[in-house]
């Protein structure tokens, strides 16, 4: 590992670890402050979320109801809009620490210092894998002072559920990086990388997405990592969380084994 290239890279997308994290435990702090009208009238709304179609509610994760301030979030943020905000943020992330330095031959400069390959690569991988651990962690603080702020005792909320909702969404998205930053490590171009991952992140996303529709079509859903993420049924207690998260992490380290070692032996237009 080189501390020193680790310490620049972190500093140098401070901003936008920042940018991301504001915008996550912003709406995680936006969906603690619905909740109360939500719950006000949930049964009206699982009234009409019951006129739906089944494969409907499931496609967009809202299975769950709006019975509980898990069921809630589970719906509205983690099987929504955390997904797209993190898949943006992972895509373009690991395009700028591999692919970017070597279309712009920035690399150059980073492996005439005595650093290996394996230990540049190692260090832009950290990178990655720190800032969605900086993301999650805020948002899940987050989540945890908008219930005290918020909700206080009025509305049950269910801790250690919310943190496995939390702890596999990072890993999912560990997952979703590894893939990206293999694409990156493997690529000379940043536009061609940049497209290729948001191909694969977005096509996975997707047809996870259409795979909850109907029976005749749930087969593409695992074909997709975003398959083992189910913030519904862990805001139900049901699910693995523990063994989706392990598979999810194995995919993740994986992939950048993968990047580092390919990485490692191509050839470079430095």
């Amino acid at each position: 590992m080189n501390a020193p290239l680790l310490n620049q890279m972190l500093k140098v997308h401070s901003r936008s670890f920042g940018n991301y994290t504001f915008g996550s435990a912003f709406y995680i702090l936006l969906m603690f402050w619905l909740y109360p009208s939500i719950a006000d009238n949930s049964k009206a709304l699982n009234d009409l979320l019951a006129a739906f179609p089944e494969g409907v509610a499931q496609a967009f994760g809202f299975q769950g109801g709006f019975g509980s301030m898990e069921a809630f979030i589970s719906g509205e943020y983690y099987g929504l809009l955390l997904p797209l905000i993190l898949s943006i943020f992972t895509v373009l992330l690991s395009t700028q620490l591999m692919a970017r330095l070597i279309d712009q031959g920035s690399m150059a400069y980073l492996l005439s210092t005595p650093a290996t390959r394996a230990k540049v690569a190692s260090a832009q991988a950290l990178v990655l894998v720190l800032g969605l651990l900086i993301i999650m962690a805020v948002t899940t603080a987050a989540g945890f002072a908008g219930h005290e702020w918020i909700i206080g005792d009025r509305y049950p909320f269910d801790a250690s559920r919310f943190l496995r909702m939390n702890a596999v969404a990072w890993t999912l998205f560990v997952a979703v990086g590894g893939l990206s930053f293999l694409i990156s490590a493997a690529s000379n171009d940043e536009k061609r990388a940049l497209g290729l991952s948001g191909a694969v992140v977005f096509g996975m996303y997707g047809l996870d997405l259409i795979g909850k529709i109907g029976d005749s079509v749930e087969w593409l859903r695992y074909v997709s990592a975003f398959a083992l993420y189910r913030p519904s049924e862990l805001a139900g207690g049901e699910g693995h969380a523990a063994l989706s998260a392990t598979i999810l992490l194995l995919i993740g380290l994986a992939g950048f084994a993968a990047g580092i070692l390919i990485f490692r032996k191509r050839d470079l237009p430095l």
